[in-house]
C-alpha cells in the first residue's frame, strides 16, 4: 500500500470518527449505527473504490437517520405548535365570552341604577308628599283638639251659667214672692 493510500484511508477514517462525535448515536432516536470500518487484511491489495463505496453507503444511513429525525422532531413541534394555537384561541374565546358577560353584566346594572335613581326621585317626591301630608294632618289634629277642648271649656262655662241663671231664677223667684207677699 502506497503513503498516499494510507493517507487516504486515514482521512476517511479520522471523517468517520469526526461525524461519529458529531452525531452521538445516544441523542438520536431510532439511529442505526453505520457500518464499521473496513479492515486492512496484511499484505493485500486494499481496493479504495470498496471502501470509499461503504463509506459513502454509511454517510448516507447516517443522513437518512438524520433526516428522519429531523421530520419526527419536526412532526412533533408542528403538533406541539397547533396544540398550543388552539389554547390560545379558546382562550381568547373565553375571554372574549367573560368581556361580553361582564359587558351585559354592567350594562344591566347602569339600568337597574338608573330605574332605581327615578324610583328614588319618585320615593322622594312621595316622601316629600308625605311629610307635606303628615304636617297637614297634625295641623288638623292640633286644630281639632284645640276645638274639642274650647268646646269642653265652652260647654262647662255654658253648665255653669245655667246653674247660674236657674240659680237666679230660683233666688229671684223667691224674692218676688217674699215681695208679691208683702204686696
Amino acid at each position: 500500500m502506497s503513503d498516499t493510500e494510507e493517507a487516504q484511508y486515514e482521512e476517511q477514517g479520522t471523517l468517520t470518527e469526526g461525524l461519529g462525535s458529531l452525531l452521538p448515536t445516544e441523542a438520536l432516536p431510532g439511529f442505526v449505527p453505520g457500518l464499521a470500518p473496513p479492515k486492512i487484511p496484511d499484505g493485500e491489495k486494499v481496493d479504495f473504490d470498496d471502501i470509499h463505496r461503504k463509506r459513502m453507503e454509511k454517510d448516507m444511513t447516517e443522513l437518512h437517520t438524520l433526516i428522519d429525525v429531523h421530520f419526527e422532531k419536526r412532526k412533533k413541534e408542528e403538533e406541539e405548535l397547533e396544540n398550543l394555537t388552539d389554547r390560545i384561541v379558546e382562550k381568547a374565546r373565553k375571554e372574549d365570552g367573560e368581556a361580553k358577560k361582564k359587558a351585559n353584566d354592567d350594562a344591566r346594572k347602569k339600568m337597574i341604577l338608573s330605574n332605581l335613581s327615578f324610583t328614588g326621585y319618585k320615593v322622594k317626591t312621595y316622601m316629600e308628599k308625605a311629610k307635606e301630608l303628615f304636617e297637614w294632618l297634625h295641623q288638623l289634629e292640633s286644630e281639632k283638639f284645640d276645638l274639642q277642648s274650647t268646646q269642653a271649656k265652652q260647654k262647662y262655662e255654658v253648665t255653669v251659667l245655667r246653674n247660674r241663671v236657674s240659680d237666679h231664677q230660683k233666688v229671684s223667684k223667691s224674692i218676688r214672692s217674699k215681695r208679691g207677699l208683702r204686696k
